[in-house]
């Protein structure tokens, strides 16, 4: 059996163009290198799988001009993981290695990974260093934990803050990578992979990876991506929002039995609804369709929804789903609050229709309670 290389390290990125999502870091690192103005401490900050250590990376090599293969990167650049080796024996360790300059290139790179794992006095210990280090050594600290950085460390650091990646910026990388590796995928279930990614480009890698030993046949489809990772489809809430509209809450309820009787969680459901709502809400004007982050055909069907509803019937209906997913914990009955919120919902329309107005949420709140 060959050996099989993961996604998020056989495409891990060996340039700055490669990089993706933080065009305002790599135009910021590459400009300082040009310029020989590189700061000798810098700290990586942001969210996991984002691209901090591979900037780090990148940045070593760079300044000393080396290729991504070439041998002599382990003699001038050295990682330390600092969730295991946060302890002032390990600093001063370190500290030891710093005093000799490099037999290869300029520089001396040492990349600390997970640096908020220090102890107070390791980071004590490692202040004067960092401080004044000799001009061969460069430090990079990387963290997903910027506030656990004792503020000592932090004054002595240029920051750099790393952003979470747009699910638009990972659905095209996966498409690359399924090009390069010549599997077919639908636009939806590359879609719904970066959304469950939540920001990060190597857990969409991951399970990108996942999806493709599930799937039969080198294909992948938003079918196997929902049952696989078992996520509830959009058109569930298409057609719990259509029974809403004909003010029958007999249909949305034999939905939710549905979806329960599929393993789904009930409070998923209601906090699902929550969100389709609130797409439908910013589709009824131009300005901020945008600020959905659907696939094109699934944006078709929302535009088509908002259209026959009004902003004062979805804010209502947020309300009641907002307070029910905040009731939920502590009710005896989750199941029937959640049927009592959809019911609720239902006949929302009816009592606009009976006043002639939209009426102020305190008032709908007494109508329906």
């Amino acid at each position: 059996m060959d050996n099989f290389i993961v996604s998020a390290r056989k495409y891990r990125p060996l340039g700055f163009e490669e990089v993706v999502g933080q065009e305002h870091i790599t135009t910021t690192l590459k400009n300082a290198i040009d310029n020989s103005k590189l700061a000798q401490a810098l700290l990586f900050c942001g969210p996991r799988g984002v691209g901090k250590t591979t900037c780090a990376r990148i940045v070593a090599r760079m300044i000393n001009g080396f290729e991504e293969k070439a041998e002599v990167n382990s003699l001038n650049i050295f990682e330390l993981d600092a969730a295991s080796n946060n302890s002032v024996e390990d600093i001063r360790n370190l500290i030891d290695q710093v005093r000799y300059p490099p037999q290869f290139g300029k520089f001396k790179v040492y990349i600390i990974d997970e640096v908020h794992m220090l102890s107070n006095s390791a980071f004590n210990a490692f202040l004067k260093t960092l401080e004044e280090p000799p001009s061969y050594a460069i430090f990079i600290l990387a963290t997903t934990e910027k506030h656990k950085v004792i503020p000592t460390i932090l004054s002595r650091c240029q920051i750099f803050d790393f952003n979470r990646i747009q699910v638009s910026d990972i659905s095209k990388q996966l498409k690359k990578v399924a090009d390069r590796e010549k599997i077919k995928v639908e636009e939806e279930a590359l879609h719904l992979i970066a959304q469950k990614a939540d920001g990060a480009l190597r857990d969409g890698l991951s399970i990108f990876d996942l999806m493709v030993t599930f799937s039969s046949g080198k294909e992948v489809t938003f079918k196997d991506v929902l049952n696989n990772l078992h996520i509830l489809d959009y058109d569930y809430y298409f057609k719990v929002v259509d029974g809403l509209l004909a003010e029958n809450h007999t249909e949305p309820l034999l939905l939710l039995d549905e979806i329960l009787r599929k393993g789904f969680d009930a409070q998923n459901f209601i906090v699902g609804l929550s969100e389709h709502l609130r797409n439908l809400l910013v589709s009824q004007d131009a300005r901020t369709v945008n600020l959905m982050e659907v696939p094109d055909n699934t944006r078709k069907k929302y535009l088509d929804q908002a259209a026959a509803t009004t902003p004062s019937l979805l804010l209502s209906w947020l309300n009641i789903a907002t307070q029910c997913d905040i009731n939920y914990k502590s009710s005896k009955n989750q199941r029937l609050l959640v049927e009592l919120a959809l019911m609720k919902m239902a006949h929302v329309h009816s009592v606009f229709k009976g006043n002639g107005t939209a009426p102020s949420q305190e008032g709908l709140k007494k109508k329906l309670n």
